[in-house]
């Protein structure tokens, strides 16, 4: 890997590295607000806020709010919007299972220039699935006809997510020592992040939705609109089965940010990138002239979730994972001591 830089992403427009900037700052000022019951705060997978101040003994809640990103173009070009819901739920859910928080309540928000009813109801079909998926209910949420900052056919989708921990579960990282192993699961492809990169590197080089990909079975199309995989059951088999240390949601950063996260200061993984790459991550890569570095800071390559866990617990954990159909891997190990 040759590069720390998003170099083609940042030409597609979008610049990971200003995002870490404005994340800084936004947690700074969100510090101005905060009381005796947060946890943890903005730069986290979900903020943990404890209700004991109030009088409800060791509960959190675990929240989290997300959105689809730029996958919402791709089903909006195909004109299919009934799965674009189950990743908009898998964005939420899965960032918020990784406290160890079991997910409670979903509530979605789609704004769009105009909004029928039919479109409504596809969009909707998904993010009931994905709910079901994920164990969690649909609350309610919002519609909101913006004709004068939406284009005719054009929408955006949002999504937030409550979950509840006893605060003596919570999984936070700080267990993690040198000698334990992280564990890939596997995702579904390109999930819900890098779809501006994506686009980019398939316009360019002339590919339609509509074309037939030999190494996908499927067209282009529907290998993009692939729903983003929604690990919450699994994952809290795994909190309730081993002494799961921590866990990380491989989206926007990828794996060699996202895993990062996680960690205390003066450990890291030793990644062995020895797992197989599924063949959109390849081809797009490929087509792009894309270094091996920004691809993996960009795009999930095959890993939609990681987990920290000792070594005597490997086995069992890739072994809940084949019960549950999806698959696993050793990713990587933690070296150093945490300071």
């Amino acid at each position: 890997m040759t590069s720390d830089r998003s170099v083609e992403y940042t030409k597609a427009g979008v610049d990971i590295d200003a995002a870490v900037s404005w994340v800084s700052k936004i947690k700074q000022m969100a510090e101005q607000t905060r009381d005796a019951g947060v946890l943890s705060g903005v730069g986290g997978f979900s903020g943990l806020y404890s209700l004991e101040h109030l009088g409800y003994e060791n509960l959190v809640l675990a929240s989290g709010a997300d959105g689809v990103g730029t996958k919402v173009i791709i089903a909006q070009m195909m004109d299919k919007h009934d799965t674009v819901g189950i990743d908009l739920v898998a964005m939420n859910v899965d960032d918020v299972v990784t406290s160890g928080a079991t997910p409670l309540l979903f509530l979605d928000y789609i704004a769009g220039g105009r909004l029928t009813p039919d479109l409504v109801e596809q969009i909707v079909e998904g993010v009931v699935a994905g709910c079901q998926a994920a164990g969690c209910v649909l609350l309610g949420g919002e519609t909101a006809q913006m004709p004068d900052l939406y284009g005719p056919g054009e929408y955006d989708l949002a999504g937030f997510c409550v979950g509840i921990a006893d605060q003596s579960k919570l999984i936070d990282g700080k267990t993690i020592r040198h000698g334990d192993v992280v564990i890939g699961l596997a995702s579904s492809g390109l999930h819900s992040n890098g779809y501006t990169l994506a686009r980019k590197v398939f316009r360019e080089a002339g590919w339609d939705l509509s074309r037939h990909v030999a190494e996908f079975g499927r067209s282009l199309g529907e290998e993009l609109l692939e729903p983003t995989r929604i690990y919450a059951p699994l994952l809290l088999k795994i909190r309730d089965s081993v002494c799961l240390k921590g866990a990380a949601h491989i989206t926007g950063g990828g794996i060699v940010e996202n895993v990062p996260r996680i960690m205390a200061p003066g450990l890291k993984v030793e990644f062995d990138f020895s797992w197989e790459v599924p063949p959109v991550f390849q081809l797009i890569q490929e087509l792009g002239k894309i270094s091996d570095m920004e691809m993996y800071r960009v795009f999930n390559m095959g890993i939609g979730m990681a987990v920290v866990v000792g070594k005597d617990d490997v086995d069992k954990v890739i072994g809940l994972c084949r019960e549950t159909g999806i698959a696993s891997f050793v990713a990587g190990e933690v070296v150093g001591e945490p300071v």
